[in-house]
Order: structure tokens, then C-alpha cells, then sequence
């Protein structure tokens, strides 16, 4: 695939997602939402990737909307129309959770709006001290669901606060962002590539299916009807784990005090650009 909005780069098993439009603080047109859209769902199928990482060029991670082409094509749309230009921004975060990759998030400066649910569409999350988050829709005249973010907010840090952010527009910031858990760790940027390869390299020592199947449980506790039902899906996932091969490699390693070595190599590093 070749990208225009985006800088999509493979190292082994990683994958480096870079929303690209650095001039307009990575701000989402259809152009970029297609393209997102498109990556996340043929990771689906992609066992050589292991985890993705998502980040913003430049000093933002993604200030929303791009308001100017989005006003445009709403004026010109129908009702029918617009709900399904509205689908194709949110089917982003539909098949960020539905890619078997554990995506960790690289937050600096604005996440707002749309780019404030990506952001919680991933599953790790490190921030810079510039970090900005907010429910930007509300304070342009629209609602404050918007991509996810009524489903994200209040199961992350409660009803009372998710309210409280999603009805004012107001600002979170990094540190806020710690405090509520919406944020693992803040992060100097100079020690940012530094701290996401040490987490980057403790999740490869996992072994493929774990890690794949550790992230489908999470997600879908989170909905979980019942403690039994949740554990009807650990119990499945640990039979499926305890069966492959490179359960086996990863327990003689650990017994032998090594590195595992699993059945898939590494594939070659491969970058993909930026469409150019």
C-alpha cells in the first residue's frame, strides 16, 4: 500500500503507524480516516506483526477533525450521506480493537476529538509532559460521542468523570491524564523511543498467541456479562496457549534463563513510506 497521510514503516515484528500531516497538527480528512481505516483492518490477517505503535509528526498527536473539508462535506451531504461519511471515521476505532496487535499510543500535544478517542482506542499509552486531551466536538456545536469516546471514557475512570470532561470539552493534561489511569507513564521525549523499545521488547518475549489472545480476553472482559463468562474465555484461551508449540519454547527458555525462540522468525524490516 502507498500512503498519503500517513507513514507507515515495519521493523520486524512492529509496526510504526505516523499520522502525517504534521502542518494541520495531524488533524483527520477522509483521506487519512480511509487510509487508517484500511491499515487497521488488514492487520487482522498479519501474524508476522506483532504489536503496532501509533504516533503523531510533529507537536501533535491528532487535533481532531479537520473542520475545514469536514464542514464542507457535511453542508453538501444528506442526512444519509452524512452518517455514512460519520461511519467511515468511526470504523477506525472499530478495527483498531478488532486487530489482534496490541497498538501502543505515543501521545504529545493535542489528542482531541477524534484524535482524543484514537488515542483511547489503543491499549498502552505513554504521553509526553505537552500532552492536551479533549472531548473537542462539544465546543463546535456536536455531541461529545463521537468515534468511541462515550464507550472509552466512562469504563476507563468512571461516569462522574467521563460527564465531566465530555460535557464541558474541557482540557486534560498529562498529568491529569496519570492520575485518572488514561496514561501508563509520562514520558521525557527525549526518553521516549527509549521507554517504548524496553516495553516493545518485554511484550516480544511473549509468545505470539499469548499476547494475541491476551488482548482479545481484555477487551472483551470489559463487557463481560459475568466473572464465569470471563473465564470461560481465559479457560479457552489458556488450552489454546498450552497446546501450541511455542507455549513449549517459551517454558524451556524461562527454565534454561535464555531468550525463546519461536517458530516464526523475525521477518526482514520493510518500509513501507509515506505514499511518496
Amino acid at each position: 500500500m502507498t500512503y498519503e497521510c500517513l507513514e507507515v514503516n515495519e521493523q520486524g515484528p512492529v509496526l510504526w503507524v505516523t499520522l502525517n500531516r504534521p502542518r494541520y497538527l495531524n488533524a483527520l480528512n477522509m483521506r487519512m480516516a480511509d487510509e487508517l481505516g484500511r491499515l487497521f483492518a488488514t492487520l487482522y490477517t498479519r501474524e508476522d506483526l506483532r504489536i503496532v505503535v501509533l504516533r503523531g509528526a510533529g507537536r501533535a498527536f491528532c487535533a481532531g477533525m479537520d473542520l475545514n473539508e469536514n464542514n464542507a462535506q457535511t453542508k453538501a451531504a444528506a442526512v444519509s450521506e452524512g452518517l455514512a461519511i460519520q461511519r467511515r471515521y468511526s470504523d477506525i476505532v472499530i478495527a483498531m480493537r478488532r486487530c489482534p496487535q496490541p497498538i501502543i499510543g505515543l501521545l504529545n500535544g493535542a489528542a482531541s476529538g477524534g484524535g482524543f478517542s484514537l488515542a483511547l482506542a489503543t491499549d498502552i499509552r505513554f504521553a509526553t509532559p505537552s500532552l492536551r486531551m479533549n472531548a473537542a466536538a462539544i465546543r463546535v456545536g456536536l455531541s461529545a460521542c463521537d468515534m468511541g469516546l462515550s464507550y472509552f471514557l466512562p469504563r476507563m475512570v468512571g461516569s462522574s468523570l467521563a460527564a465531566e470532561y465530555m460535557l464541558t470539552g474541557r482540557f486534560i493534561d498529562a498529568q491529569r491524564a496519570y492520575e485518572m489511569g488514561l496514561i501508563s507513564r509520562i514520558v521525557a521525549p527525549e526518553l521516549l523511543e527509549q521507554e517504548v523499545n524496553a516495553l516493545i521488547d518485554d511484550m516480544l518475549k511473549t509468545t505470539p498467541m499469548g499476547l494475541r489472545l491476551t488482548k482479545e480476553v481484555l477487551g472483551h472482559a470489559i463487557d463481560g456479562r459475568s466473572l464465569e463468562a470471563v473465564i470461560a474465555m481465559e479457560d479457552r484461551d489458556q488450552t489454546l496457549c498450552a497446546h501450541d508449540d511455542d507455549c513449549r519454547e517459551a517454558m524451556l527458555a524461562f527454565t534454561e534463563k535464555r531468550a525463546p525462540r519461536y517458530a516464526v522468525a523475525n521477518p526482514p524490516v520493510r518500509d513501507l513510506g509515506a505514499g511518496q
